[in-house]
């Protein structure tokens, strides 16, 4: 399982201009963004009824892990889980496809047919939803903006608009969600594998700004 830097910054709309128009000239546009540069990311995050992955988060547990199903610009035809895991500061990912009825079916409380298909990661959330009574908890919606280098193979993402469900879990509604998740303008994530190249170190840099442990679960839980 490969291990990833994963540096997030929330951000205010002058630091956000600057750096779309910093980036733009200095690294790629990833080649799944439309003819803006952006796509629009949805995720249905999973916790069990002790609310383990949102108390890891806000603790600072060093390995933790969060189960999400995501889609991209609403395309339901293309759908994945997504395991996510973090270790010492570093992530990794693992993925596997469902498609919108499964989807449908998880929502439902049916889960019989992970069963019946072969990945490893969709067994393993067959196992954790009956053994630690995992479910769908949250919905989170936003803009990204991806950004791509080959060095160090880095990816710089402006995420901004970060909207939540709150309570509803209708994954495949046809209105973005209307909710706000908090009140940085935009959040800067910068992930890459063994180091970072020096000209985008400095490219992503404005002012004083840090790394925070900024996450959109736990900022969508707000509203519970």
């Amino acid at each position: 399982m490969k291990l990833r830097h994963e540096l997030k910054h929330e951000i205010n709309s002058a630091d956000y201009l600057q750096l779309k128009h910093r980036l733009r000239w200095i690294l790629h546009p990833d080649p799944h963004a439309d003819a803006h540069g952006q796509y629009r990311v949805r995720s249905l995050y999973f916790d069990d009824p002790f609310d383990s992955a949102l108390m890891d988060k806000i603790s600072g547990v060093n390995r933790r892990e969060k189960f999400r199903v995501r889609c991209y610009n609403e395309d339901f035809s293309y759908i994945k889980l997504e395991k996510k895991t973090k270790r010492s500061g570093l992530c990794s990912k693992q993925s596997a496809r469902l498609n919108r009825q499964e989807v449908q079916s998880l929502l439902e409380g049916n889960i019989d047919f992970l069963m019946d298909r072969e990945e490893d990661l969709l067994r393993e959330l067959y196992v954790k939803m009956k053994s630690r009574l995992l479910r769908p908890r949250t919905i989170v919606e936003y803009i990204r903006e991806p950004f791509i280098h080959p060095a160090g193979n880095t990816r710089i993402t402006l995420d901004r608009d970060i909207r939540t469900g709150g309570k509803s879990l209708d994954f495949f509604a046809s209105d973005p969600l209307q909710l706000p998740t908090e009140e940085a303008f935009a959040v800067l994530e910068v992930k890459y594998d063994e180091f970072l190249p020096e000209f985008i170190a400095r490219a992503v840099q404005i002012g004083s700004r840090r790394a925070a442990a900024f996450s959109k679960y736990a900022q969508s839980r707000k509203y519970d």
